[in-house]
């Protein structure tokens, strides 16, 4: 590994002996100013095709987001904001007119029951993900409320068999722990099947039994299995490695005595096993010098399904497992596709985001071939033809680890002009660039800009091995390679070498932080979206979800050598080397990274003088949800860079 000597690591935790508190500076407390709070305007739309690109109607570019398929596979319910905030449609398979069924808060999710009488949803407020779920009925006209929102978080784990019980994760015991509990679909009255500790949640339900498989979170993308039984509460343990590892998309075989699942236990990339409860052997059946993901079984158990990742491009495969051969995958957009078969009916459903379709779910007959595509993407006056094509981009870093990214260019410009650079962080850090469709990335493009999705070291796709490079006392090393892909981009020709910015949301918020502060005079501009500025504070507010993974993805901050760690790399420390204008974005109802963390950002680099916009939005979380609020984010974004670029649309 290289020896990074960021001024992050080199800054002693004594300048966080007070959370919050940096250069004999207050920096907690509220907005730093009213103005940063904003009221989003009604939103207008210019006219199509009109010379300067149009942020709302690339945001009202719409798919069918959350897809699932019906058990007679005859309908499809998705999630849409056409309305201004995410609610349930519905629409036949083979196409027809879709039909509103919801209309109230936010919809999280939605799935159909197992006899496909009626769709559970759950639903938070104003982004807080503390989910009540309900039951509709696929016409619309009866709804219920199955388990009230509470001051609890709660993960959804499926029905039994017959559809009469329902299993679920919630932390309403204690605030913290993740417990399972059953619930009578009938009634809605539950009860504590199993008390867990930190991250527990439902991961497959044994056909007409009593077996639950579950899983608990050993890091962002690592997870141990053990088996419950209802009956008895009797849990044992299936599948824990000594190092943390995937074991996930976990479906049981129709006799109940196995299940097949998704692993890289011993192995750097993910591939197909099947495990045998009676013996307790997991048998690799399908493996590729690629990460297999999004693996599926027909409830029959004579489909196999899944995708292959290459660069974060996908690849299908699906296999009859009657006769052992794969079957012939129809034509697909170049993108990102997920694959779920009907329960009762040999149609599956292929969901593809691309530049060119989005959530565009695609019903395939297994049996003749034939596609319907029930949900076109709603292009809102846009020219497909125009998006750009994500190319993937492999390079060096400085230590020799392989980096790679999704490289977005802008039309040529008229003058012949090479366009500025953004340079933009995925969340997680457990997560992948990859190319399925991003309005607000084509946005930029389309206002003459490239875009630089980047995969840093701890990015997942590439293997176990790539996607631990950044565990605990190896964060600091990430920093660099945000220099090296500056460079590298730079040394393709492609782009103006003296016009570079830094964004990020979630995780590569805090790179974005960290990045403004380590090296203060690479970036014209950066956007930091639901970040972290002090790791001490950032990891002791986290929500039980992110607590349950942050002790191997991070380390203990109740450890005295764990707490000095992350207070010595917190980007607080570099407050006052912050000389970039920056744009800060964060949602004051954010259970993961409390809002604190940007208001000790905003009040710290105003003080240096430095330009600094905020937008503070009350009734968002750790993203931005609501279509209003999201054009008048994107943009004053796109208004702020083109200015820090001197560009002229």
């Amino acid at each position: 590994m290289r020896m990074l000597k960021t001024t992050a690591v080199m800054a002693g935790a004594a300048v966080l002996a007070m959370a919050g508190t940096a250069f004999g500076q207050d920096l907690t407390g509220g907005p730093p100013s009213p103005e940063d709070v904003p009221t989003a305007r009604p939103v207008a739309v210019g006219l199509a095709g009109a010379p300067t690109p149009d942020l709302v109607r690339y945001l009202m570019v719409r798919g069918a987001v959350g897809a699932r398929l019906s058990p007679d596979g005859r309908s499809l319910a998705y999630l849409s904001n056409v309305t201004g905030e995410p609610q349930i449609w519905i629409v036949p398979a083979v196409g027809g007119a879709p039909k509103q069924l919801t209309f109230g808060s936010t919809v999280n999710s939605v799935n159909w029951t197992p006899d496909g009488s009626a769709l559970l949803y759950a639903a938070d407020t104003a982004g807080d993900e503390q989910q009540g779920f309900y039951l509709l009925g696929p016409n619309g006209l009866h709804e219920r409320v199955l388990i009230p929102k509470a001051e609890a978080y709660r993960q959804f784990g499926g029905f039994s068999s017959d559809g009469r019980r329902f299993i679920y994760s919630s932390t309403e015991r204690n605030g913290r722990d993740f417990d399972v509990y059953v619930g009578d679909v009938a009634t809605g009255q539950t009860r504590l099947v199993h008390q867990g500790s930190f991250g527990v949640y439902v991961a497959a339900w044994q056909p007409d039994g009593d077996l639950v498989v579950l899983s608990e979170t050993r890091g962002e993308d690592g997870a141990d299995l053990s088996l419950l039984n209802l009956a008895t509460g009797e849990v044992r343990s299936l599948i824990k490695p000594d190092v943390p590892s995937a074991n996930e998309e976990v479906v049981f075989t129709p006799d109940g005595k196995g299940f097949y699942l998704i692993t890289n236990v011993d192995r750097d990339f993910r591939a197909i096993g099947h495990y045998d409860l009676a013996s307790g052997e997991l048998k690799i059946v399908e493996q590729d010098d690629h990460e297999l993901e999004q693996m599926t079984l027909s409830k029959d158990g004579r489909w196999l399904g899944w995708t292959l990742n290459e660069d974060g491009f996908d690849s299908l495969h699906v296999r009859d497992l009657s006769t052992g051969r794969d079957v012939a995958i129809p034509d697909l957009p170049h993108g990102n596709l997920g694959l779920a078969f009907a329960d009762d009916a040999p149609v599956a459903m292929v969901n593809v985001s691309a530049s060119d379709a989005v959530a565009e779910p695609m019903v395939w007959n297994l049996m003749d071939g034939s596609i319907s595509r029930p949900v076109r993407t709603n292009w809102a006056g846009l020219d497909p033809a125009t998006m750009s094509k994500p190319e993937a981009v492999r390079f060096t870093g400085r230590d020799g680890t392989a980096l790679s990214g999704l490289l977005y260019l802008p039309a040529p410009a008229a003058d012949g002009s090479k366009p500025p650079l953004i340079l933009r962080l995925h969340g997680g850090p457990s997560s992948q660039a990859r190319p399925g469709w991003n309005g607000s990335t084509q946005y930029l493009v389309a206002r003459g800009m490239a875009v630089l999705d980047f995969n840093y070291r701890g990015s997942t796709g590439f293997g176990k091995a790539f996607a631990m490079l950044n565990d605990k006392r190896l964060r600091p090393n990430e920093l660099g390679d945000l220099e090296d892909a500056v460079a590298y981009v730079r040394g393709t020709g492609q782009v103006d070498a003296d016009r570079v910015a830094v964004m990020g949301g979630s995780y590569g918020g805090y790179l974005t932080n960290a990045a403004v502060g380590t090296y203060p005079k690479l970036f014209d501009a950066g956007v930091s979206m639901v970040g972290v500025m002090n790791w001490v504070s950032a990891l002791e507010g986290a929500s039980p979800a992110l607590k349950a993974s942050d002790w191997v993805e991070y380390g203990n901050i109740d450890n005295p050598a764990d707490r000095a760690f992350f207070a010595s790399i917190s980007p607080i420390n570099n407050i006052d080397r912050i000389r970039t204008p920056l744009v800060v974005v964060h949602g004051a109802n954010d259970p993961r990274d409390p809002t604190t963390e940007s208001d000790m950002l905003v009040r710290g680099v105003r003080a240096n003088g430095v330009d600094v916009l905020y937008l503070r939005f009350a009734d968002e979380g750790h993203g931005v949800s609501k279509v209003a609020n999201q054009v008048h984010m994107w943009n004053a974004i796109g208004d702020f860079l083109t200015r820090r670029f001197g560009m002229t649309d």
